[in-house]
């Protein structure tokens, strides 16, 4: 599934887990475990699941919420959870690569998109009560913006990108808390750019590898690293503020997919080892933590059994004050 730009990061992840295993095992996990936060949680590619890729909502330490779906289409199509949101009224925002959608408690699919052969989504984000923002990769990358209500396709923007590889292009696209710009992490140019609502640069950093990118609510943006296990606070001109490396960890990080910033100043990480192909090595390892700005880690979450949570892409903790319908979860 993953293409050749992220084999050097996937074979490193993979030799790194016999190492880690020592530190792992020693490691006494911070926090509460399941019962730290209520949160929804996805994560993509879990090749152990082919008939069920799942979304879970935990609440009180247990899972009370799980939506699946195959891993393939009726067509050979690729479909794993990328982004998710719980709206104020319960509903839920999600992409699963071949396409987005919208599901409610009742697990009824009451909006969807689907991709056409040879394009993919990795984002979808709601924008208001009735509006999302879901991004195309294909032969020309696209920002979609529909009213999910009347199905109308409200704007479409072109994201210059050099890579002609849909799949090589970008992944967490979020739209900035103004609604006036929005952040892209361009994988072949190497940098995070921020483009206005018709497709004009108005800033950019250099960030290699950048899964996801946020711009939190002090001016500064977040930046994932992905395969190269970073998250990072820059500043308006560029400067990192705040770094937390796979050095500074006492377990295995493997992809840094996506990051939040809590109300409290701490970040969520969330670490995807999917890129290793021996399943069996994964159990144990962490999939979310928690980490203070003095890089104290006071939630690490490793839960592969009872529940069997899967790889981590994205959290979404419920217990954040905030709006979610409209990004005011980004701090």
């Amino acid at each position: 599934m993953k293409l050749n730009y992220l084999l050097p990061a996937i074979l490193a992840l993979s030799s790194s887990f016999a190492a880690a295993q020592n530190i792992i095992k020693d490691y006494k996990l911070p926090g509460k475990g399941l019962k730290q936060h209520d949160f929804l949680y996805a994560g993509e590619w879990d090749m152990r699941k082919p008939t069920a890729q799942s979304m879970f909502l935990v609440r009180g330490g247990k899972v009370v919420w799980q939506y699946s779906i195959p891993l393939r289409t009726a067509t050979g199509g690729i479909q794993e959870f990328d982004d998710a949101t719980q709206l104020s009224n319960g509903n839920i925002v999600y992409a699963c690569m071949s396409g987005a959608g919208i599901v409610t408690p009742e697990k009824n699919l009451i909006w969807q998109y689907i991709c056409a052969p040879g394009t993919e989504t990795h984002s979808c984000q709601p924008i208001g009560k009735d509006s999302v923002m879901m991004v195309l990769n294909g032969p020309v990358g696209k920002v979609l913006i529909f009213n999910t209500a009347t199905n109308k396709l409200l704007k479409e923007i072109v994201i210059p990108t050099t890579s002609t590889r849909p799949h090589g292009q970008f992944r967490h696209v979020r739209m900035t808390p103004g609604k006036k710009t929005i952040m892209v992490g361009l994988f072949a140019e190497k940098k995070v750019v921020e483009f206005d609502l018709e497709g004009k640069e108005v800033w950019s950093v250099a960030a290699p590898s950048a899964w996801s990118a946020i711009r939190l609510h002090n001016g500064n943006t977040l930046i994932s690293g992905d395969g190269l296990g970073y998250t990072r606070e820059v500043n308006p001109k560029g400067e990192t503020v705040w770094e937390f490396t796979k050095a500074d960890a006492p377990f295995l990080i493997g992809n840094t997919q996506t990051a939040n910033r809590l109300a409290n100043g701490n970040t969520v990480i969330c670490s995807w080892i999917a890129g290793n192909n021996k399943t069996e090595e994964w159990a144990g390892t962490v999939q979310v933590f928690e980490v203070t700005p003095a890089k104290k880690i006071v939630w690490a979450l490793s839960s592969w059994e009872k529940p069997d949570l899967g790889p981590s892409t994205y959290i979404q903790l419920l217990d954040e004050p905030g709006n979610p319908d409209n990004g005011e979860l980004q701090r």
